[in-house]
């Protein structure tokens, strides 16, 4: 008898853990999300800078978490960990077009997204090169360097790190994997003595040029001005800074993206071609100027994770 309540107990607990287990796959432990300050006190270059940094929604339709920030003085890091990490880390930087940032308070859906699947990611609300930074045009990349640093030691010893961007902070990324090697402010601490240089590059539906005729106009005007010189569209055109050492970079974009022409993506591509740099391109025929939201069940777009995931598990 006593041996028989052993049984039942013994198959009443595993049933109970089984039914533990599919719940926790159906809804996974929420990541640990932290938000840290860039720099220690105020951002290198501010001396002249006067605007006031405030978040509004991004449209009056708009729900309280999907807001954008203006007049960015303030940068930080916002860190997205996962229960269980597998080894990778990625520096996001959301868009906005060189105006606002586009970012929710603790990241977004698209840090939650790879979190879940174990990769640490770093969101980061950035400063806008026309608020009177001393750096000007790089004061975004001083931002994205010292991020990239922070998220390293954040992560530890052997994790490998990358960055992703989307649309203006696809640019941005473009910017930290092809001028890695410059050094665009002073050290401050022993966090800067770590190198910037990414394992890995995603940019999705990425600004790209600053040349005519596929330039986004919204982001040439704010990053480098109405009416910049040659030489200055040039040192901040992505395709026209890539090299054979940059990390390989993976670039999607859609055919009817109405916002930034697919052709930056194409021109990066072929730049990537020509110098022997390592990457990928995927070109949908659907998906605008987003690829579609992480939810979207039906637009061509909607892969674009898994092909990513997929490419990035054949990086060494």
């Amino acid at each position: 008898m006593e041996a028989e309540i052993d049984r039942r107990a013994l198959l009443v607990g595993s049933v109970a853990l089984t039914a533990a287990a599919q719940a926790r796959s159906q809804n996974p432990e929420p990541p640990k999300i932290e938000t840290v300050p860039l720099w220690l006190g105020r951002p290198p270059g501010g001396e002249r800078v006067t605007v006031q940094q405030r978040a509004v929604r991004r449209s009056p339709t708009s729900p309280p978490s999907d807001i954008a920030t203006y007049g960015v003085t303030r940068p930080t890091l916002t860190i997205v960990r996962p229960r269980r990490p597998n080894g990778t880390a990625m520096l996001l930087m959301p868009g906005g077009g060189y105006e606002r940032v586009a970012m929710e308070s603790d990241g977004g859906a698209i840090p939650r997204y790879f979190a879940e699947r174990g990769f640490t990611v770093g969101a980061l609300l950035y400063r806008l090169p026309y608020d009177g930074w001393a750096a000007g045009p790089d004061a975004p990349l001083q931002d994205a360097q010292r991020a990239f640093r922070l998220l390293a030691r954040a992560s530890g010893a052997g994790t490998r790190v990358g960055t992703i961007g989307f649309s203006a902070g696809g640019h941005l990324a473009g910017m930290l994997a092809t001028r890695f090697a410059e050094r665009t402010y002073a050290p401050i601490d022993a966090t800067d003595s770590l190198p910037t240089r990414p394992s890995f590059a995603g940019l999705f539906f990425p600004v790209v040029t600053m040349t005519n005729p596929y330039a986004h106009e919204q982001s040439r005007r704010n990053l480098i001005g109405r009416q910049p010189s040659a030489e200055r569209m040039r040192r901040w055109s992505v395709e026209q800074n890539v090299s054979k050492d940059m990390p390989p970079t993976f670039v999607s974009a859609a055919t009817d993206d109405k916002v930034v022409p697919v052709e930056n993506s194409l021109m990066l591509f072929s730049a990537m071609r020509r110098v022997g740099a390592a990457g990928a391109l995927h070109i949908f025929d659907k998906g605008g100027h987003g690829l579609g939201k992480l939810t979207d069940t039906s637009g061509a777009g909607r892969f674009w994770p898994e092909l990513f995931q997929d490419w990035l598990s054949r990086q060494t």
